[in-house]
């Protein structure tokens, strides 16, 4: 698996980040009854934001083109993305498999949303290396983004 701050462009970096933090939110807020039901609600409302996500582009592309997207267009827009779904997906093997050992929901939540926060940091890094940045920038970098997978802990801890 590639780490989420070296794919292969700015969309596919920026949709990687963005599908993690999304993930672990709702691992963080829903009020699901079992690992299965989070998993499904994990993964349903990450396509649907992949899915608002391509819609919007395509809609976006006619209002500045003045034209309707061509089926080349289309096709090229549904092709691209992906990455808010697929890296989630560790997140949701450590909370499935936590789950299948015998963990309780809440431990496999907390599990899978301190790998969201490692994924989360180790994109930070990753980002300030690629980036260029000094070595107190790369830092910053990292403290931002595990900060917001702390904040999604935080925030499960106060919602349940």
């Amino acid at each position: 698996m590639r780490l989420l701050a070296h794919r292969d462009t700015q969309e596919s970096t920026t949709a990687g980040v963005y599908g993690v933090i999304v993930g672990a939110a709702v691992m963080a807020a829903a009020h699901a009854e079992s690992v299965a039901a989070l998993d499904a609600a994990v993964l349903g409302t990450l396509l649907v934001y992949w899915t608002a996500e391509r819609y919007a582009r395509l809609v976006a592309r006619r209002i500045h083109a003045g034209h309707r997207p061509g089926r080349e267009e289309v096709r090229r827009e549904l092709a691209t993305g992906w990455e808010i779904v697929t890296a989630t997906l560790l997140p949701l093997a450590v909370l499935s498999v936590a789950g299948r050992v015998g963990a309780d929901l809440d431990t496999a939540v907390l599990l899978g949303l301190g790998c969201s926060t490692l994924l989360l940091a180790l994109a930070g890094w990753e980002m300030g290396r690629h980036g260029a940045l000094s070595r107190r920038e790369r830092g910053l970098s990292t403290a931002v983004a595990t900060a917001l997978g702390l904040a999604m802990i935080v925030l499960k801890s106060l919602l349940h």
